[in-house]
Protein backbone atom coordinates (compact mmCIF):
# COMPACT_ATOMS: atom_id res chain seq x y z
CA UNK A 1 0.00 0.00 0.00
CA UNK A 2 1.53 3.89 -0.90
CA UNK A 3 2.15 5.46 1.83
CA UNK A 4 -0.10 8.55 2.12
CA UNK A 5 1.66 12.04 1.60
CA UNK A 6 0.71 15.03 4.25
CA UNK A 7 1.88 18.68 4.01
CA UNK A 8 1.16 22.01 5.86
CA UNK A 9 -1.07 24.30 4.90
CA UNK A 10 -2.18 27.71 5.82
CA UNK A 11 -5.61 28.32 6.49
CA UNK A 12 -5.73 31.98 5.83
CA UNK A 13 -3.86 32.58 2.64
CA UNK A 14 -2.98 28.43 1.81
CA UNK A 15 0.50 28.68 1.45
CA UNK A 16 2.33 25.14 1.53
CA UNK A 17 4.87 24.12 4.05
CA UNK A 18 6.92 21.21 4.67
CA UNK A 19 6.53 21.13 8.23
CA UNK A 20 4.32 22.97 10.82
CA UNK A 21 5.31 26.20 12.23
CA UNK A 22 3.69 28.75 14.43
CA UNK A 23 3.47 31.48 12.12
CA UNK A 24 2.81 31.70 8.64
CA UNK A 25 5.36 33.52 6.53
CA UNK A 26 3.23 34.43 3.56
CA UNK A 27 -0.05 36.28 5.48
CA UNK A 28 1.77 36.56 8.91
CA UNK A 29 -1.14 35.19 10.97
CA UNK A 30 -0.96 32.85 13.81
CA UNK A 31 -1.64 28.83 14.55
CA UNK A 32 -3.26 28.55 10.92
CA UNK A 33 -1.50 25.74 9.71
CA UNK A 34 -2.46 22.82 9.71
CA UNK A 35 -1.35 19.23 7.92
CA UNK A 36 -3.58 17.82 5.16
CA UNK A 37 -3.46 14.75 2.59
CA UNK A 38 -2.14 15.64 -0.57
CA UNK A 39 -2.67 13.71 -3.99
CA UNK A 40 0.30 14.52 -6.07
CA UNK A 41 -1.12 13.01 -9.86
CA UNK A 42 -3.27 15.29 -11.64
CA UNK A 43 -6.92 14.64 -12.22
CA UNK A 44 -10.22 16.25 -12.59
CA UNK A 45 -13.87 15.42 -12.32
CA UNK A 46 -14.90 17.14 -14.99
CA UNK A 47 -14.43 15.01 -18.39
CA UNK A 48 -15.60 17.73 -21.66
CA UNK A 49 -16.55 16.83 -25.07
CA UNK A 50 -14.43 15.18 -27.43
CA UNK A 51 -14.64 18.29 -29.39
CA UNK A 52 -12.87 20.48 -26.66
CA UNK A 53 -11.05 17.82 -25.23
CA UNK A 54 -8.97 17.18 -28.50
CA UNK A 55 -8.54 21.14 -29.54
CA UNK A 56 -5.16 22.91 -30.73
CA UNK A 57 -3.00 24.53 -28.12
CA UNK A 58 -3.69 28.07 -27.96
CA UNK A 59 -1.76 30.65 -30.35
CA UNK A 60 -0.74 33.89 -28.88
CA UNK A 61 -2.42 36.79 -31.19
CA UNK A 62 -1.95 40.42 -31.00
CA UNK A 63 -4.17 42.44 -29.79
CA UNK A 64 -5.23 43.50 -32.59
CA UNK A 65 -6.30 40.34 -34.55
CA UNK A 66 -8.20 39.46 -31.10
CA UNK A 67 -11.99 39.03 -31.70
CA UNK A 68 -13.33 42.55 -29.66
CA UNK A 69 -17.40 41.03 -30.41
CA UNK A 70 -18.17 42.05 -26.81
CA UNK A 71 -19.96 39.14 -25.28
CA UNK A 72 -23.63 39.03 -23.89
CA UNK A 73 -24.50 39.02 -20.53
CA UNK A 74 -27.05 36.79 -19.42
CA UNK A 75 -30.67 39.05 -17.86
CA UNK A 76 -31.14 37.23 -14.35
CA UNK A 77 -34.19 39.42 -14.01
CA UNK A 78 -33.22 40.95 -10.94
CA UNK A 79 -32.47 44.51 -11.46
CA UNK A 80 -30.18 44.75 -8.36
CA UNK A 81 -28.40 41.90 -9.38
CA UNK A 82 -27.60 42.84 -12.71
CA UNK A 83 -26.76 45.94 -11.74
CA UNK A 84 -23.87 45.05 -9.17
CA UNK A 85 -22.83 42.26 -12.13
CA UNK A 86 -22.41 45.43 -14.40
CA UNK A 87 -25.40 44.18 -16.33
CA UNK A 88 -25.76 40.43 -15.94
CA UNK A 89 -24.23 37.31 -15.80
CA UNK A 90 -20.83 36.96 -18.31
CA UNK A 91 -20.79 33.63 -19.75
CA UNK A 92 -18.43 31.58 -18.88
CA UNK A 93 -18.16 33.56 -15.37
CA UNK A 94 -17.33 32.05 -11.98
CA UNK A 95 -19.00 34.40 -9.20
CA UNK A 96 -18.79 34.00 -5.25
CA UNK A 97 -21.26 34.62 -3.17
CA UNK A 98 -20.12 35.11 1.26
CA UNK A 99 -22.53 36.11 3.81
CA UNK A 100 -23.21 35.42 7.28
CA UNK A 101 -25.06 32.97 8.47
CA UNK A 102 -28.57 33.36 7.60
CA UNK A 103 -28.81 36.28 6.30
CA UNK A 104 -30.04 35.29 3.02
CA UNK A 105 -27.51 33.79 0.04
CA UNK A 106 -29.39 30.87 -0.70
CA UNK A 107 -32.67 32.42 -0.59
CA UNK A 108 -31.47 35.22 -3.15
CA UNK A 109 -29.95 32.63 -5.48
CA UNK A 110 -32.95 30.13 -5.35
CA UNK A 111 -35.50 33.08 -5.56
CA UNK A 112 -32.94 33.98 -8.90
CA UNK A 113 -32.72 30.71 -10.16
CA UNK A 114 -36.78 29.87 -10.08
CA UNK A 115 -37.17 33.24 -12.16
CA UNK A 116 -34.20 32.67 -14.70
CA UNK A 117 -35.56 32.04 -18.08
CA UNK A 118 -32.51 29.86 -18.46
CA UNK A 119 -32.03 26.30 -17.60
CA UNK A 120 -30.47 26.34 -14.30
CA UNK A 121 -28.90 23.21 -11.68
CA UNK A 122 -28.99 24.20 -8.52
CA UNK A 123 -26.83 22.09 -6.46
CA UNK A 124 -27.35 22.05 -2.80
CA UNK A 125 -24.94 20.23 0.18
CA UNK A 126 -26.85 21.70 2.72
CA UNK A 127 -30.53 20.88 2.22
CA UNK A 128 -32.31 17.85 1.08
CA UNK A 129 -34.73 18.34 -1.90
CA UNK A 130 -38.01 18.50 0.22
CA UNK A 131 -36.42 21.63 2.26
CA UNK A 132 -35.54 23.28 -1.08
CA UNK A 133 -38.84 22.71 -2.38
CA UNK A 134 -40.67 23.80 0.83
CA UNK A 135 -39.00 27.15 0.50
CA UNK A 136 -39.37 27.69 -3.74
CA UNK A 137 -42.63 27.32 -2.93
CA UNK A 138 -42.87 30.23 -0.05
CA UNK A 139 -41.03 32.19 -2.83
CA UNK A 140 -42.55 31.32 -6.04
CA UNK A 141 -44.85 28.75 -7.61
CA UNK A 142 -43.18 28.45 -10.67
CA UNK A 143 -40.16 26.99 -11.40
CA UNK A 144 -40.30 24.62 -14.62
CA UNK A 145 -36.31 26.06 -15.93
CA UNK A 146 -34.61 25.10 -12.52
CA UNK A 147 -33.63 21.63 -11.36
CA UNK A 148 -32.72 20.56 -8.06
CA UNK A 149 -30.18 18.46 -6.95
CA UNK A 150 -28.12 18.01 -3.88
CA UNK A 151 -24.75 16.25 -4.20
CA UNK A 152 -21.32 17.11 -2.67
CA UNK A 153 -19.12 14.43 -4.65
CA UNK A 154 -18.07 16.55 -7.92
CA UNK A 155 -17.63 13.75 -9.86
CA UNK A 156 -21.45 13.23 -9.55
CA UNK A 157 -22.34 16.54 -10.01
CA UNK A 158 -20.45 16.65 -13.52
CA UNK A 159 -22.19 13.14 -14.64
CA UNK A 160 -25.46 14.91 -13.70
CA UNK A 161 -24.15 18.55 -15.94
CA UNK A 162 -23.48 16.38 -18.51
CA UNK A 163 -27.44 14.66 -19.11
CA UNK A 164 -29.11 18.24 -17.78
CA UNK A 165 -27.20 20.41 -19.92
CA UNK A 166 -27.61 23.36 -17.78
CA UNK A 167 -27.53 27.03 -18.78
CA UNK A 168 -26.07 28.40 -15.64
CA UNK A 169 -25.13 26.38 -12.47
CA UNK A 170 -25.77 27.15 -8.82
CA UNK A 171 -23.57 25.89 -5.85
CA UNK A 172 -24.74 25.83 -2.03
CA UNK A 173 -22.00 25.59 -1.18
CA UNK A 174 -18.27 25.80 -2.22
CA UNK A 175 -17.02 24.17 1.18
CA UNK A 176 -19.56 21.27 1.06
CA UNK A 177 -18.32 19.95 -1.75
CA UNK A 178 -15.41 17.41 -2.25
CA UNK A 179 -13.74 15.55 -4.66
CA UNK A 180 -12.52 11.72 -4.63
CA UNK A 181 -8.95 12.76 -6.24
CA UNK A 182 -7.82 14.59 -2.95
CA UNK A 183 -8.70 12.77 0.58
CA UNK A 184 -8.93 15.35 2.90
CA UNK A 185 -12.14 16.08 4.32
CA UNK A 186 -15.07 18.09 2.45
CA UNK A 187 -14.34 22.26 3.41
CA UNK A 188 -10.24 21.83 3.69
CA UNK A 189 -7.93 23.92 2.14
CA UNK A 190 -7.11 21.07 -0.43
CA UNK A 191 -10.58 20.28 -1.31
CA UNK A 192 -11.76 23.93 -1.52
CA UNK A 193 -9.03 24.45 -4.10
CA UNK A 194 -9.38 21.77 -6.16
CA UNK A 195 -13.17 21.98 -6.37
CA UNK A 196 -13.10 25.34 -7.29
CA UNK A 197 -10.07 24.57 -9.79
CA UNK A 198 -12.41 21.91 -11.70
CA UNK A 199 -15.33 24.37 -11.95
CA UNK A 200 -13.73 27.15 -13.07
CA UNK A 201 -12.27 24.42 -16.19
CA UNK A 202 -15.63 23.66 -16.43
CA UNK A 203 -17.01 26.94 -16.41
CA UNK A 204 -14.10 28.31 -19.30
CA UNK A 205 -14.59 25.00 -21.55
CA UNK A 206 -18.42 25.20 -21.90
CA UNK A 207 -19.09 28.62 -21.31
CA UNK A 208 -21.72 28.04 -18.54
CA UNK A 209 -21.28 30.49 -15.96
CA UNK A 210 -21.16 29.09 -12.56
CA UNK A 211 -21.98 31.00 -9.29
CA UNK A 212 -20.68 29.75 -5.51
CA UNK A 213 -21.59 30.17 -2.04
CA UNK A 214 -19.26 30.33 0.34
CA UNK A 215 -19.07 30.40 4.21
CA UNK A 216 -17.25 33.70 5.58
CA UNK A 217 -15.43 33.35 8.94
CA UNK A 218 -16.26 35.18 12.31
CA UNK A 219 -13.78 37.99 11.24
CA UNK A 220 -15.93 38.54 7.96
CA UNK A 221 -14.08 36.85 5.52
CA UNK A 222 -14.55 34.34 3.19
CA UNK A 223 -13.90 30.78 4.62
CA UNK A 224 -10.84 28.82 3.05
CA UNK A 225 -7.38 30.08 1.33
CA UNK A 226 -7.41 33.15 0.39
CA UNK A 227 -6.62 32.34 -3.69
CA UNK A 228 -10.00 31.10 -3.60
CA UNK A 229 -10.94 34.56 -4.17
CA UNK A 230 -8.34 35.24 -6.55
CA UNK A 231 -9.32 32.23 -8.81
CA UNK A 232 -13.30 33.16 -9.18
CA UNK A 233 -13.71 36.37 -11.63
CA UNK A 234 -16.35 37.89 -9.46
CA UNK A 235 -17.09 38.46 -5.58
CA UNK A 236 -20.36 39.53 -4.22
CA UNK A 237 -20.67 40.21 -0.32
CA UNK A 238 -24.32 39.78 0.82
CA UNK A 239 -24.75 42.00 4.48
CA UNK A 240 -27.14 43.32 6.58
CA UNK A 241 -28.27 42.78 10.49
CA UNK A 242 -30.25 39.68 11.01
CA UNK A 243 -32.25 41.74 13.37
CA UNK A 244 -33.44 44.39 10.59
CA UNK A 245 -35.31 43.18 7.11
CA UNK A 246 -32.76 45.23 4.61
CA UNK A 247 -30.09 43.47 2.93
CA UNK A 248 -27.28 44.97 0.79
CA UNK A 249 -25.59 43.45 -2.13
CA UNK A 250 -21.92 44.95 -2.71
CA UNK A 251 -19.30 43.81 -5.40
CA UNK A 252 -15.68 43.18 -3.59
CA UNK A 253 -14.14 42.25 -6.91
CA UNK A 254 -15.29 42.42 -10.25
CA UNK A 255 -12.98 41.60 -13.50
CA UNK A 256 -16.18 42.49 -15.77
CA UNK A 257 -17.43 45.89 -13.95
CA UNK A 258 -17.72 48.28 -11.44
CA UNK A 259 -16.82 47.56 -7.91
CA UNK A 260 -18.65 50.63 -6.11
CA UNK A 261 -22.00 49.26 -7.19
CA UNK A 262 -24.44 47.55 -4.33
CA UNK A 263 -28.33 46.66 -4.54
CA UNK A 264 -30.70 46.63 -1.40
CA UNK A 265 -33.20 43.91 -0.72
CA UNK A 266 -36.16 43.93 1.82
CA UNK A 267 -36.45 40.38 3.58
CA UNK A 268 -40.37 39.41 3.22
CA UNK A 269 -42.16 36.70 3.64
CA UNK A 270 -42.03 35.57 0.15
CA UNK A 271 -38.22 36.25 -0.25
CA UNK A 272 -36.20 39.20 -0.95
CA UNK A 273 -37.83 42.24 -2.30
CA UNK A 274 -35.91 44.60 -4.55
CA UNK A 275 -35.50 48.44 -3.13
CA UNK A 276 -35.52 50.34 -6.37
CA UNK A 277 -35.58 54.11 -4.63
CA UNK A 278 -33.44 53.44 -1.57
CA UNK A 279 -34.08 56.78 -0.01
CA UNK A 280 -37.77 55.29 1.01
CA UNK A 281 -36.31 53.00 3.65
CA UNK A 282 -32.98 55.16 4.42
CA UNK A 283 -35.32 58.12 5.51
CA UNK A 284 -37.74 58.14 8.70
CA UNK A 285 -41.04 59.60 7.98
CA UNK A 286 -42.10 61.79 10.87
CA UNK A 287 -44.32 64.21 11.35
CA UNK A 288 -42.77 66.14 13.37
CA UNK A 289 -39.15 67.63 14.06
CA UNK A 290 -36.41 66.72 16.47
CA UNK A 291 -33.15 68.18 17.08
CA UNK A 292 -30.15 65.93 15.80
CA UNK A 293 -31.40 64.53 12.61
CA UNK A 294 -29.91 65.86 9.41
CA UNK A 295 -29.93 64.61 6.06
CA UNK A 296 -27.20 63.87 3.58
CA UNK A 297 -26.76 63.11 0.19
CA UNK A 298 -24.60 60.36 -0.44
CA UNK A 299 -23.61 58.08 -3.57
CA UNK A 300 -23.31 54.26 -3.80
CA UNK A 301 -21.38 53.21 -6.84
CA UNK A 302 -23.87 55.49 -9.84
CA UNK A 303 -26.86 55.39 -7.53
CA UNK A 304 -27.77 59.10 -5.28
CA UNK A 305 -28.72 57.98 -2.37
CA UNK A 306 -30.53 59.95 0.68
CA UNK A 307 -29.43 59.17 3.92
CA UNK A 308 -30.69 60.55 7.65
CA UNK A 309 -27.83 61.09 9.79
CA UNK A 310 -28.76 61.21 13.74
CA UNK A 311 -26.63 62.49 16.80
CA UNK A 312 -27.27 62.59 20.00
CA UNK A 313 -24.93 65.06 22.37
CA UNK A 314 -25.39 65.46 26.23
CA UNK A 315 -23.16 65.97 29.08
CA UNK A 316 -21.05 63.14 30.01
CA UNK A 317 -21.75 60.95 33.22
CA UNK A 318 -18.13 59.29 33.68
CA UNK A 319 -14.86 60.87 33.33
CA UNK A 320 -13.84 60.47 29.93
CA UNK A 321 -16.08 61.47 27.41
CA UNK A 322 -17.66 58.35 25.09
CA UNK A 323 -17.46 58.64 21.25
CA UNK A 324 -19.50 56.16 19.24
CA UNK A 325 -20.52 56.16 15.70
CA UNK A 326 -22.55 53.26 14.06
CA UNK A 327 -22.27 53.26 10.06
CA UNK A 328 -19.53 55.96 10.27
CA UNK A 329 -15.86 55.96 10.76
CA UNK A 330 -15.21 56.53 14.03
CA UNK A 331 -12.00 58.48 13.40
CA UNK A 332 -14.03 60.96 11.35
CA UNK A 333 -16.45 61.67 13.73
CA UNK A 334 -13.15 63.01 16.13
CA UNK A 335 -11.70 64.62 13.69
CA UNK A 336 -14.63 66.87 12.86
CA UNK A 337 -15.65 67.24 16.25
CA UNK A 338 -11.89 68.62 17.00
CA UNK A 339 -12.90 71.32 13.83
CA UNK A 340 -15.82 72.23 15.34
CA UNK A 341 -13.76 72.86 18.40
CA UNK A 342 -11.44 74.38 16.89
CA UNK A 343 -12.69 76.46 13.85
CA UNK A 344 -16.40 77.10 15.25
CA UNK A 345 -15.82 77.41 18.90
CA UNK A 346 -18.09 74.85 20.36
CA UNK A 347 -17.09 73.41 23.66
CA UNK A 348 -17.55 69.27 22.97
CA UNK A 349 -14.50 67.84 24.70
CA UNK A 350 -16.74 67.43 27.78
CA UNK A 351 -19.43 66.21 26.34
CA UNK A 352 -20.64 62.85 25.22
CA UNK A 353 -21.24 62.07 21.16
CA UNK A 354 -22.92 59.25 19.88
CA UNK A 355 -23.92 59.37 15.90
CA UNK A 356 -25.77 56.49 13.91
CA UNK A 357 -26.43 56.38 9.80
CA UNK A 358 -29.82 55.06 10.21
CA UNK A 359 -30.83 52.15 7.66
CA UNK A 360 -28.47 49.74 9.06
CA UNK A 361 -25.55 50.35 6.22
CA UNK A 362 -22.19 52.07 6.28
CA UNK A 363 -21.20 55.23 4.50
CA UNK A 364 -17.30 55.88 3.86
CA UNK A 365 -18.41 59.02 1.15
CA UNK A 366 -16.79 62.30 2.69
CA UNK A 367 -19.52 63.57 1.47
CA UNK A 368 -21.96 63.40 4.22
CA UNK A 369 -19.66 65.02 6.37
CA UNK A 370 -21.81 68.69 6.16
CA UNK A 371 -24.67 66.33 7.33
CA UNK A 372 -22.49 65.24 10.22
CA UNK A 373 -21.58 68.44 11.34
CA UNK A 374 -25.55 69.38 10.68
CA UNK A 375 -26.64 66.95 12.53
CA UNK A 376 -24.00 67.36 15.90
CA UNK A 377 -24.81 71.02 16.15
CA UNK A 378 -28.66 70.79 16.22
CA UNK A 379 -28.25 68.05 18.91
CA UNK A 380 -26.12 70.23 20.74
CA UNK A 381 -28.34 73.58 20.26
CA UNK A 382 -31.38 71.37 20.85
CA UNK A 383 -32.95 73.48 17.31
CA UNK A 384 -34.14 70.81 14.51
CA UNK A 385 -32.94 71.35 10.80
CA UNK A 386 -35.47 71.31 8.38
CA UNK A 387 -36.75 67.98 7.54
CA UNK A 388 -36.91 69.47 3.51
CA UNK A 389 -32.96 70.94 4.18
CA UNK A 390 -30.01 68.10 2.93
CA UNK A 391 -25.98 68.52 2.98
CA UNK A 392 -23.76 67.51 0.78
CA UNK A 393 -20.42 68.46 1.69
CA UNK A 394 -17.22 67.05 2.77
CA UNK A 395 -15.11 68.80 5.60
CA UNK A 396 -11.47 69.87 5.52
CA UNK A 397 -9.35 70.39 8.91
CA UNK A 398 -9.68 74.36 8.67
CA UNK A 399 -13.13 74.22 8.62
CA UNK A 400 -13.58 74.70 5.05
CA UNK A 401 -16.58 73.08 3.12
CA UNK A 402 -14.48 71.46 0.00
CA UNK A 403 -16.21 70.34 -3.24
CA UNK A 404 -17.44 67.17 -3.85
CA UNK A 405 -18.24 64.45 -6.82
CA UNK A 406 -21.23 64.46 -9.25
CA UNK A 407 -22.75 67.30 -7.33
CA UNK A 408 -25.25 67.60 -10.00
CA UNK A 409 -26.90 64.04 -9.80
CA UNK A 410 -27.13 64.86 -5.79
CA UNK A 411 -29.14 68.03 -6.29
CA UNK A 412 -31.35 66.09 -8.83
CA UNK A 413 -32.00 63.33 -6.27
CA UNK A 414 -33.08 65.51 -3.36
CA UNK A 415 -35.02 67.63 -6.01
CA UNK A 416 -36.74 64.28 -6.76
CA UNK A 417 -37.97 63.57 -3.20
CA UNK A 418 -38.98 66.61 -2.61
CA UNK A 419 -36.33 68.47 -0.66
CA UNK A 420 -36.55 72.27 -0.90
CA UNK A 421 -32.73 73.67 0.12
CA UNK A 422 -29.73 71.59 -0.39
CA UNK A 423 -26.34 72.88 1.35
CA UNK A 424 -23.52 72.40 -1.01
CA UNK A 425 -19.65 74.04 -1.36
CA UNK A 426 -19.83 77.10 -3.30
CA UNK A 427 -16.54 74.90 -4.95
CA UNK A 428 -18.83 73.33 -6.98
CA UNK A 429 -19.13 74.04 -10.80
CA UNK A 430 -23.03 73.39 -11.06
CA UNK A 431 -23.79 73.92 -14.85
CA UNK A 432 -27.75 72.86 -14.70
CA UNK A 433 -30.57 75.20 -13.35
CA UNK A 434 -32.89 72.86 -10.51
CA UNK A 435 -35.88 75.52 -10.24
CA UNK A 436 -37.20 73.32 -8.12
CA UNK A 437 -35.32 73.58 -5.10
CA UNK A 438 -33.24 75.97 -3.44
CA UNK A 439 -29.66 75.66 -3.24
CA UNK A 440 -27.40 77.21 -0.82
CA UNK A 441 -23.50 78.11 -1.66
CA UNK A 442 -21.28 77.78 1.53
CA UNK A 443 -17.47 77.90 2.05
CA UNK A 444 -17.03 77.17 6.06
CA UNK A 445 -18.69 76.29 9.01
CA UNK A 446 -19.18 79.41 10.39
CA UNK A 447 -22.07 79.71 7.36
CA UNK A 448 -23.48 76.83 8.33
CA UNK A 449 -24.11 77.98 12.17
CA UNK A 450 -25.61 80.98 10.98
CA UNK A 451 -27.99 80.12 8.40
CA UNK A 452 -29.26 77.12 10.59
CA UNK A 453 -28.66 78.16 14.46
CA UNK A 454 -28.64 81.58 14.92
Amino acid sequence: MAKIKTSFFCQNCGAQYARWQGQCNSCKEWNTIVEEIIQKEEKSSWKPSASSDTKKAAKPLKVAEIDSTQEVRMNTTDEELNRVLGGGIVPGSLTLLGGEPGIGKSTLLLQISLKLPYKTLYVSGEESQKQIKMRAERITPNGDNCYILTETKTQNIFRQIQEIEPEIVIIDSIQTLHTDFIESSPGSISQIRECTAELIKFAKESNVPVILIGHITKDGSIAGPKILEHMVDTVLQFEGDRNHVYRILRSLKNRFGSTAELGIYEMQGSGLREVSNPSEILLSHREEELSGTAIASTLEGMRPLMIEIQALVSTAVYGTPQRSATGYNAKRLNMLLAVLEKRAGFRLGLKDVFLNVTGGISVDDPAIDLAVVAAILSSNEDIPVGKDICFAGEVGLSGEIRPVNRVEQRIQEAEKLGFSTIFVSKYNKIATQFPGIKIILVSKIEEIVSELFQ
